[in-house]
């Protein structure tokens, strides 16, 4: 059985059945690491104060667990009347299992923490394509010009996208650039009077798109970015909510791309961060380094191998 950080349900059939278990983790944010402390989603720049202070970071750690502490009171109680043991806050400690961990991420995106719970794997980013094919007039853009700036909010974000893709219009044509807006199917985002050399589209295939363009802007949602990183390009996140915050701050250390939050996402804005990601060559050069590394690892993989070798165990 393998579990997801929010399938509260999962350890508790599989230690009342006795099964074998293991905890798979998206996102390094939810290993919740003193040691690399993330970025919260309300409070992403408080990251900066506990590099600084050891106990800030205990400090809040210590009141998150006290603040979430009654949204796991069922799980905690349903424990209790399964009979099974304590194995501590389901949020936190008590997500994880003691037969194997998988964290799903590349090793350049978040690495193994003193912290982390025994028998974690950092297997790398597990892509799965499904060879959805480039739509021929997607196809027929990139093979007619400059990498355009892409722009996508995923797939959850762009129903929440307000003017992103319109600001994202204006930015590109400040600075004459071309540019592809993946806009979803609401067709308030939609800008209108779109030049020739910006193209809005409903959906595209990341893995294909990515690496054929010059920047790619994007929510900071955890598949996107492993995709971005992939296709070796530099990157500008505009992160939202939930992992997002944490992933920006990641791609940022890394030297592969830089954050503007929502509420500054402005035309004007956008197109100081886009000039600096086109114009600083160590932005690309870094991107490309990274790219070839998240490429090599083989995610998918050696996700299966620890699975495997977890049934093996007698």
């Amino acid at each position: 059985m393998l579990s997801h950080p929010i399938t509260f349900a999962a350890p508790l059939v599989a230690e009342t059945r006795g099964l074998p278990w293991m905890a798979s983790v998206l996102a390094p944010l939810s290993f919740f690491s003193l040691h690399d402390f993330p970025a919260l989603p309300n409070a992403p720049q408080i990251v900066r104060l506990t590099r600084l202070t050891p106990w800030a970071g205990r400090a809040l750690m210590a009141i998150a667990r006290r603040v979430t502490r009654p949204w796991m009171a069922p799980v905690v109680a349903l424990r209790a009347e399964l009979g099974l043991p304590p194995a501590g806050d389901p949020l936190y400690e008590g997500q994880f299992s003691p037969h194997g961990n998988l964290a799903l991420f590349a090793r350049a995106f978040g690495d193994v923490q003193p912290d982390w719970p025994a028998r974690t794997t950092v297997t790398g980013f597990p892509f799965f394509n499904r060879a959805i094919p480039m739509p021929p007039a997607v196809a027929a853009f990139l093979d007619a010009g400059e990498p355009p700036v892409v722009f996508t909010l995923g797939s959850a974000a762009v129903n929440t996208a307000g003017r992103f893709f319109h600001e994202s219009a204006a930015a590109v044509a400040a600075l004459g650039c071309r540019a592809v807006l993946i806009v979803g199917p609401n067709p308030q985002n939609r800008p209108g009077g779109l030049p020739p050399s910006v193209m809005a589209v409903e959906s595209a295939p990341h893995d294909q798109l990515f690496p054929r363009a010059s920047v790619v802007v994007h929510q900071g949602g955890v598949g996107t970015t492993g995709q971005a990183i992939r296709g070796g390009r530099p990157q500008l996140v505009v992160p939202f909510a939930h992992d997002q915050p944490d992933n920006a701050f990641r791609v940022a250390r890394l030297g592969i791309g830089r954050v503007v939050y929502p509420t500054r996402y402005k035309a004007a804005r956008v197109t100081r961060e886009l000039r600096a990601l086109l114009s600083d060559g160590s932005y690309a050069s870094r991107a490309d380094t990274v790219g070839r590394q998240v490429r090599a690892e083989g995610g998918a993989a050696a996700a299966v191998d620890a699975m495997l070798a977890v049934l093996a165990r007698p």
